[in-house]
């Protein structure tokens, strides 16, 4: 079966073919500037990648656009849409209704809909791909598969937090976490690469991207994570400012003369490495150059990222009661081994060993942990796409 993947923004759209029998992407590519001028960028299999700028008033026009460029007749890859079996989108926020990825129905939608209050960028530009592609193709079945979904097995005592307990009876404000289809597409990896099974690892997944987030993965189920009812809170991010103390808001405010909407725009825009940097940037690539050529502010940003990484692995040490194999992903993950050696200097006391030469390799799947490490160290590229096209042929 073929399985069009798409993750929908905003003014943007993600999309992946996927053949589900050999897992081959067959395409992929990516619609911007939805709602401006638009344009697609689409590359088949084997073949160059290729940008035209094309008007895309709504979601609806790039879904079309994309479904002419997978069936073009001299780049396409499928001779037409009956070849698409399903769809599987991507959906951020399922709050507490979704446990799993579901099979979209009219109910759903509502339901997704209900969760927009809990992800306001996100769920209603998810919500108008689904609507988009339902509109073009109101036959093929079509799967949500949800960010949140995964760590819907944390126990309360990981998910509430120290508020009046009627802020959760009313409005479910609790640990939500992200990533989740990241988290356990890597976990379940690792498992296979220790050659155990998946029920009886204790995994820590380190997602590191612009977004960053760290799960504990205990004997196949999340137990804890550090993103919170928002992707905002856990760690120092690319512009996010991940734990800080909920004074500091009030604080600043009467300092600055900022509202709520300033606030926020400055936690999640204008913070995390790049605030720590004095706006030098959030790409760790610049900072390390910048750290490297004697830049005092990205050295800090750098060192702060790393640190607080290793304590929240730490952390899930203790709440797993032990560690078998940390697992590094996403861009910094899988690319940085600087990144990884600063946070594993803190975690000598695991007894873990690094490879030097093996740390040095940039996005390969790779133990970068010496034979004799008591815990094991891996980094695993992560493909969230590939999960999306699993978890959707499994429902349909």
């Amino acid at each position: 079966m073929n399985v069009l993947v798409i993750n929908c923004g905003s003014s943007s759209l993600k999309f992946q073919l996927i053949n589900s029998d050999s897992e081959q992407v067959l395409a992929k590519g990516l619609c911007e500037r939805i709602g401006i001028d638009g344009s697609l960028t689409y590359q088949p299999e084997g073949g160059e990648k290729v940008k035209s700028d094309k008007a895309m008033p709504t979601h609806t026009e790039a879904i079309q656009f994309v479904i002419d460029a997978l069936t073009d007749a001299e780049t396409g890859v499928v001779k037409s849409l009956s070849e698409i079996g399903a769809v599987g989108h991507r959906v951020v926020h399922g709050g507490e209704k979704f446990a799993s990825s579901v099979v979209i129905t009219d109910e759903v939608k509502q339901a997704i809909e209900d969760c927009n209050d809990l992800a306001p960028l996100h769920n209603p530009a998810n919500l108008i791909g689904i609507n988009a592609c339902q509109k073009l193709m109101p036959n093929t079945p079509m799967v949500a598969v949800f960010d949140t979904a995964f760590h819907q097995t944390m126990p309360e005592k990981a998910y509430m937090y120290g508020l009046p307990y009627e802020y959760y009876d009313k409005y479910k404000v609790r640990r939500y976490g992200f990533h989740g289809t990241s988290h356990s597409f890597v976990s379940k990896r690792a498992a296979e690469l220790l050659e155990k099974p998946y029920d009886q690892v204790k995994t820590i997944v380190c997602h590191l991207g612009n977004g960053a987030s760290i799960c504990a993965v205990e004997n196949g189920k999340s137990v804890d994570t550090s993103m919170g009812l928002t992707p905002l809170e856990g760690l120092v991010m690319g512009t996010r400012s991940g734990d800080i103390d909920p004074a500091i808001l009030e604080f600043i405010s009467k300092k600055e003369g900022l509202d709520i909407a300033g606030l926020m725009n400055m936690l999640n825009k204008k913070s995390g490495v790049f605030g720590l940097s004095n706006n030098l940037s959030s790409d760790f690539r610049d900072l390390e150059d910048g750290a490297n050529s004697g830049n005092n502010e990205a050295r800090i940003a750098l060192e702060v990222f790393a640190y607080r990484v290793a304590k929240y692995v730490g952390s899930y040490v203790a709440a797993m009661n032990g560690v078998d194999v940390i697992a590094f992903t996403a861009g910094i993950g899988e690319n940085s081994g600087t990144v990884r050696s600063s946070v594993l200097k803190y975690l000598g006391y695991l007894g873990i060993s690094v490879d030097e030469d093996a740390n040095k390799k940039r996005g390969e799947e790779i133990a970068i942990s010496t034979a004799d490490s008591k815990v094991k160290v891996m980094v695993i590229p992560t493909n969230e796409e590939l999960a999306i096209a699993r978890e959707t042929v499994a429902l349909v």
